[in-house]
């Protein structure tokens, strides 16, 4: 299933890797159990990940696998421009690329590399929105809050 899963504040983060690119990164309860890497690049992905959990300010550089629309690029290269502890909404960031909030709210929930492609960083203009396709108060809304309250953005 994963190529390492690795402790996080929240819960665990899973790591799906190949020979040469990262696959996905996937958010995970606290129940699952700890994985060691199983290869480099897993490794690799492993350390910039806890990297970013000690400092919000790292960055990422980590060969990603070619997935997603050409829309769910736009949006994502959008994304990771945002710095760490700055937030946009939905709508502001459909402005900036010519499209509309709702498409941007599903590139994000389609977001194969959440913490590399920042998502998190994304809100809804009344409050925090969803996060990872899941609305509500639940376990990826309280990991959306804790990322942004790692950056230094609070969100209730």
């Amino acid at each position: 299933m994963f190529d390492a899963v690795i402790d996080a504040p929240f819960g665990k983060i899973g790591i799906r890797t190949d020979a040469s690119v990262v696959r996905e990164i996937v958010y995970l309860p606290d129940s699952v159990k700890s994985i060691a890497p199983a290869s480099p690049l897993a490794k690799r992905t492993a350390q910039q990940i806890e990297r970013y959990f000690e400092r919000a300010s790292a960055t990422f550089d980590l060969p990603l696998a070619d997935v997603g629309t050409a829309f769910q690029h736009r949006v994502w290269d959008a994304i990771s421009a945002i710095p760490p502890g700055v937030v946009l909404t939905y709508g502001q960031l459909a402005k900036q690329i010519g499209s509309a909030p709702r498409a941007v709210g599903q590139a994000c929930g389609a977001n194969y590399f959440p913490l590399v492609i920042p998502c998190h960083r994304v809100v809804a203009s009344g409050g925090i929105g969803g996060f990872a396709n899941h609305d509500g108060d639940g376990y990826f809304v309280k990991v959306k809050r804790w990322l942004l309250a790692h950056e230094g953005v609070p969100y209730q």
